[in-house]
């Protein structure tokens, strides 16, 4: 017997900014850049593609083809989506590290 499970949707989760927050934010300390990407395709397609796509000022499918996993989008591409998201990139230090 075969066990089947349907696929998972995150964007059916990311209903409120701070969860927006932590998710993006989770996906960006990852080392592969793919894992942001694609959390970030995930947040717009809550959001709503074609809205974000507008709002960031892209069609929508140059930010379908930049949230690709592979892509290389351009840093003003990300800032742009960030930015239709309301959402911002936050450095913080990492505590102790680096001090003698």
């Amino acid at each position: 017997m075969t066990t089947r499970f349907a696929p998972f949707e995150a964007a059916a989760y990311l209903d409120n900014d701070e969860v927006i927050a932590e998710y993006l934010t989770a996906a960006a300390e990852d080392p592969n850049p793919d894992v942001f990407l694609a959390a970030l395709g995930e947040v717009a397609k809550a959001r709503g593609m074609a809205q974000i796509a507008k709002d960031a000022g892209l069609g929508r499918e140059s930010l379908y083809k930049a949230l690709t996993p592979g892509a290389h989008p351009r840093y003003e591409t990300i800032a742009a989506v960030l930015h239709a998201l309301g959402v911002k990139f936050a450095v913080v230090a990492e505590g102790e590290r680096g001090k003698s």
